[in-house]
């Protein structure tokens, strides 16, 4: 794909109208885009702040259309809008990334493929499809995890199996829909590396950015990596760039690695769009994650970002409108923004619930060890687990 310069005053359009998209959406404008969203929830946090809201299915054909016809470029905001949506609409107008490279993100066992293809070492796996397959696993793949090979996200659609047992259950439970089966390895910790790729295949990347998980959802990013190698580092950036040359991917990728306790890279998954762990990049470096999405979609030149402040970011779920089992209740904000160097971002969501991510909360210092120390003081007042 050939995408030409876009310059500002035209309509850059976005499938989904979440958090992901809300944050596109103000990076555009910013930049003198206008913008359109499609979207079938009417109060969509991307939608309510677009110039245009495409009120429709992701696969409705009138409202593909209208998409198309007022944008000038169109990309995706999560992984699982419906790769034929995107192959409509590239008949139409530019898509960024493509159904094809997007595709290939939806299917865990197509990304585990891909990964084999660009020599990035992944977990061992089996997929499993059938009973005869369920019952022919290596017990070496045991004690593992089971995951659905399509739509799992944020932990959900994954269970932990212990033994065969465990597993075959597992599998009735998830409906015995496809699963890829991982081998469970010991963890050092985790980090992500985030790459955005032209259509001239230049690309540019954030640092790493070390993760912490709680129930399979993002709790806490570190920027600088704590624990993160120089080899390590290099390890992960080369591996992210060329996965992302191997898709002839446009537009922003994240991928996810595990660092095991023997020092070895393996990759667990890839994010066709900017990711949770990048959301720091919005106060502490000096282009965020969906200022490149813009620019990615638009043919515009990338400019290397640049980290100019150390950084923790805390994921903000509904169950802190619920401490203790009580009523909802606002948390105390105000104890928050008295802290220096917190960045509150809420995300415009009509009403809270367990698990849902409602915003962010970042704090930039001068230092990584400053930074961390507020934002466990931040964690403290909202009453977030320390790390």
């Amino acid at each position: 794909m050939t995408l030409r310069f876009i310059p500002p005053g035209q309509t850059l359009g976005v499938m989904g109208g979440g958090q992901l998209g809300r944050m596109f959406v103000h990076a555009a404008q910013q930049m003198g885009y206008a913008t359109a969203v499609l979207d079938p929830d009417a109060a969509s946090p991307a939608g309510l702040v677009a110039h245009h809201h495409v009120q429709a299915d992701y696969l409705d054909a009138t409202g593909l259309a209208h998409l198309g016809a007022v944008s000038a470029a169109v990309t995706t905001e999560f992984e699982n809008v419906p790769a034929a949506a995107l192959r409509t609409l590239a008949a139409m107008r530019p898509v960024a990334p493509s159904g094809d490279a997007v595709a290939v993100c939806q299917d865990r066992a197509a990304e585990k493929a891909h990964f084999g293809r660009c020599n990035v070492p992944c977990a061992p796996f089996v997929l499993i499809e059938t009973r005869d397959q369920l019952e022919a696993v290596d017990a070496a793949l045991l004690p593992g995890i089971l995951k659905t090979a399509r739509l799992g996200y944020d932990g959900k659609g994954q269970v932990r199996v212990a033994d065969r047992a465990a597993l075959a259950a597992a599998w009735d439970a998830l409906k015995q829909v496809p699963c890829v089966l991982e081998q469970m390895l010991p963890l050092a910790y985790e980090v992500s590396v985030i790459v955005a790729r032209g259509a001239d295949g230049a690309s540019v990347h954030f640092p790493l950015q070390q993760n912490l998980h709680r129930d399979g959802i993002l709790a806490v990013t570190r920027v600088p990596s704590p624990d993160v190698t120089p080899d390590v580092q290099q390890q992960a950036i080369a591996h992210a760039g060329r996965i992302a040359a191997t898709l002839g991917y446009v537009g922003v990728l994240c991928v996810e690695f595990f660092v095991l306790k023997d020092g070895r890279l393996v990759a667990n998954e890839m994010a066709p769009r900017p990711h949770n762990s990048g959301h720091y990049t919005l106060d502490a470096c000096d282009q965020s994650q969906f200022d490149l999405q813009v620019r990615t979609l638009a043919g515009a030149p990338l400019a290397a970002p640049r980290l100019h402040s150390p950084a923790v970011m805390l994921n903000l779920l509904g169950d802190l409108w619920f401490r203790d089992g009580a009523a909802e209740a606002e948390p105390d904000w105000a104890a928050v923004l008295a802290l220096p160097g917190v960045h509150l971002h809420l995300y415009g969501k009509a009403s809270a619930r367990p698990g849902r991510k409602m915003g962010h909360l970042t704090v930039t210092a001068a230092t990584a060890e400053f930074a961390n120390a507020v934002a466990l003081q931040a964690a403290e007042h909202l009453g977030l687990a320390a790390w």
